[in-house]
Formats: structure tokens, sequence, C-alpha cells
């Protein structure tokens, strides 16, 4: 039998925050082979933690990364606030968004390797983690911004030539923002959203007892105020209100933004 080196058990318990005993017992099964003997706790192990998923993980952490005119936005969830903020789920959120930017644009589907990132943090955590979401977005440039929590990220993409400061700013504000910004303008608003809200103004003018041409006029006006509200580009800028964000782009052209948030529904 392999003589199983008390630095080998410690190695092996840093790589995988795995109590001692385990990672002797693994170095022994493996005869003292390391590699194997990680794959070997994360397939004993990752068994035990397959029968946890159906706990809720409402913590969690939006990473992105961005690489040229290629950016990547991503979710993990976790169980609890503590494991949300450990350093080995904070690097596996960061790897997967690093990943992420391999993949087609568009909604990206977890890999092996991503995986294999969220396998480790629930063998060493002992809690039920998992790949809530990604997206992959192509073209131009980017600007994001990560609240300190880790619990609200924003990735902006642009044409045109822009400061990276100012884009990191406008990524601030649509975190801030209240109401929540829903689209870059008034025609990227999703259609039950705006009628939705055309109902109530109409509703409201009847209710008045106004007659139709100025109802009709009260509808068009809050409609306006309303778009105002939640176009990005007709917001007032969070930082200075004295200007609308539309005031501080400069030439640069907002494409999309991405405002994601731990737990809410994708």
């Amino acid at each position: 039998m392999a003589e199983i080196s008390a630095k080998d058990v410690m190695k092996l318990r840093n790589e995988t925050g795995l109590p001692m005993m385990a990672c002797k017992k693994a170095l022994g099964e493996t005869e003292g082979d390391f590699e194997a003997a990680k794959d070997l706790l994360r397939k004993q192990l990752k068994g035990k933690m397959d029968t946890r998923t159906d706990r809720a993980a409402g913590e969690g952490r939006i990473a992105i990364a961005i690489d040229g005119s290629k950016a990547a936005i991503v979710e993990l969830r976790a169980e609890t606030d503590f494991t949300a903020k450990n350093d080995k789920f904070v690097a596996a959120a960061e790897k997967a968004a690093q990943v992420a930017l391999s993949a087609q644009p568009g909604p990206v589907d977890p890999t092996e390797e991503i995986t294999s990132a969220v396998d480790d943090v629930r063998i060493s955590t002992g809690e039920n983690a998992s790949y809530a979401r990604g997206l992959k977005l192509e073209g131009g440039s980017f600007g994001q911004y990560v609240h300190h929590d880790g619990k609200t990220g924003v990735l902006i993409q642009v044409e045109g030539e822009a400061d990276p400061e100012t884009l990191r700013q406008v990524c601030m504000h649509i975190t801030a923002a209240v109401p929540r910004p829903m689209g870059v303008t008034s025609d990227d608003i999703p259609n039950d959203i705006v009628e939705k809200e055309r109902k109530f103004r109409i509703e409201q003018a009847m209710e008045s007892g106004k007659p139709q041409e100025i109802a009709e006029k009260m509808v068009e006006g809050g409609m306006r105020k309303f778009f105002a509200e939640i176009a990005l580009l007709e917001q007032d800028y969070v930082i200075d209100p004295s200007k609308k964000i539309k005031d501080v782009l400069g030439g640069a052209e907002v494409k999309t933004f991405v405002r994601w948030a731990v737990g809410e529904e994708a």
C-alpha cells in the first residue's frame, strides 16, 4: 500500500475543503494518486449532494466577463449568503462567466467545465449550488457593474465611442434606478407592459368624465410620462438628475442592456 503523506492529505483538503479523514481515505483508496483521489471524492460526494438539489437555493452571485467585443453574464445560486460570499463560490461564478465567453451568442447552457466548478462548490460546502442562467453578447463594446454584494449585475452593449467609466456609471444607474428601466427606448418596452399601462390610463380618463378629445390627450400625455420613466435613454440620470441618460453617452448608441438580480425569474 502506498504511503500517504500528511502533506498530500493537507493539499487535498485545501483543494476540496473536505475533512482530513475523508481526504486521507480517498488517497488510500487510490494508492496515493492525488488527481485520482480528487476524482473519487467528486464522484462519491456528488452522488450524495444530488439528493439535496430540492433544497431552495435563494442566494447566489452574478458574474460578468468581457473580452473585447464579447461579453457574458451568468448567475450561480446557493442556499446561504455565507456560501455565496465564499471565495470558492466567487471563483466558480467568475470561471463560469469566462467559459460562457466561448459560447454562441444568446442563452448559455452549462458546459462540463461549468458543471464541474459548481460541483466542487457543492462538495466542499455541503450546500445545493447551481448554475441558474447565462447569456453571451457579441459585437460593439461593453460596460459592466456588479454590486458589492454580488447579487445584482448589469451588462450594457454599445456601438460607437464610449468612455469605459461612463458606461460603468450608466450600469450603476440601471442597478439603482426606480422605476427599473424596461428597455433602451420606448420602442423596446414589452407590448404587454405597454398595453397594461395604456388600459389603466384609459380607464382613469373615462372615470374622470372628461370629453373624449381631452381624455385622449390625457392618455397620450400619461403614456409619454410613463415611457420617460422606464425607457433607459429618457430616464433622469441618478448620478446627476439634471441630465438624462441619453445626454451622458456622447455618440455611443446603446444596443441593449441586461440587468440581473439573484433569485429573480429568468
